[in-house]
């Protein structure tokens, strides 16, 4: 089956029903659509396949992901050539990984921004460590928040801590992740993938239809509304795309500065 599933800057593995999945572009392991889509591919594949019955989504270097390289060239010729009525196919990718059949596990370690705190969110379960940040810093970018994080994040920690790191665009760790139910085990940094390997292999030794079926059931509706939610969340960033702020706020976290904002 490996053989089958060859996608640059991704690395997959599979043993005694457990796959693993790593991004391969470290230290930081930006994402681009390309990536997305390829991680759906990747797991509606597993989703086909007998040998698969969990997934632990995990990363190499320092950091989980952090989010969408904003000073990336592709990145932008794409946004320019993309009209707004089109859509934006990284979240059509995104919507593809919330509709995977397959429970997964992320392990997390450094930082998930953006983007890359959305990606984090989309698998069943976290397992962090106490180095672990996650940032929802869209705000200080003059951004609104995407991947569905307006709707999946207060779904897992409730509305009002969600509100609370959307307007604020704070950072939390690992521990506090954990504490606001955000994270379900938290370990430490040398042994973050084998406790999420650990926690993949207790599921998949259960029946695997029961298991697709209650996870069915407990995810009903997601991938539709992570659908409706992108759709809108893809508006608000082309309209905020046009502003003075949102240049402002990617060179100013670009220079690890507080943004001069005006509103305009």
């Amino acid at each position: 089956m490996s053989e089958e599933m060859n996608y640059e800057g991704i690395g997959i593995t599979i043993d005694n029903y457990v796959a693993v999945v790593e991004i391969q572009k470290g230290p930081n392991n930006f994402f681009d659509t390309q990536m997305i889509k390829d991680l759906a591919d990747a797991f509606e594949k597993m989703d086909a396949s007998n040998d698969v019955r969990a997934i632990v989504l995990c990363s190499e270097g320092k950091h989980f992901c952090a989010g969408n390289n904003f000073g990336s060239t592709s990145r932008n010729e794409e946004r320019a050539d993309r009209k707004v009525e089109e859509g934006n196919p990284l979240y059509a990718a995104a919507v593809r990984l919330f509709d995977t059949k397959t429970p997964v596990i992320g392990a997390i370690q450094g930082a998930a921004v953006g983007g890359g705190f959305g990606l984090a969110v989309m698998p069943d379960f976290r397992v962090v460590c106490p180095e672990a940040r996650f940032t929802a810093n869209f705000v200080k970018l003059g951004f609104h928040p995407g991947f569905g994080l307006t709707h999946t994040l207060p779904r897992l920690i409730g509305q009002q801590k969600a509100s609370m790191l959307f307007l604020t665009g704070r950072r939390i760790s690992g521990q506090e992740a954990f504490d606001i139910g955000l994270a379900d085990v938290i370990t430490d940094k040398e042994n973050l993938r084998a406790e999420a390997i650990k926690l993949a292999a207790e599921i998949a030794e259960n029946a695997p239809l029961a298991v697709v079926s209650v996870r069915a059931t407990m995810r009903q509706g997601i991938a539709e509304a992570v659908q409706k939610q992108t759709d809108h969340e893809g508006l608000e960033q082309h309209r905020l795309q046009q502003t003075a702020d949102h240049r402002e706020g990617v060179k100013a976290v670009g220079e690890r500065r507080p943004g001069n904002f005006i509103g305009a």
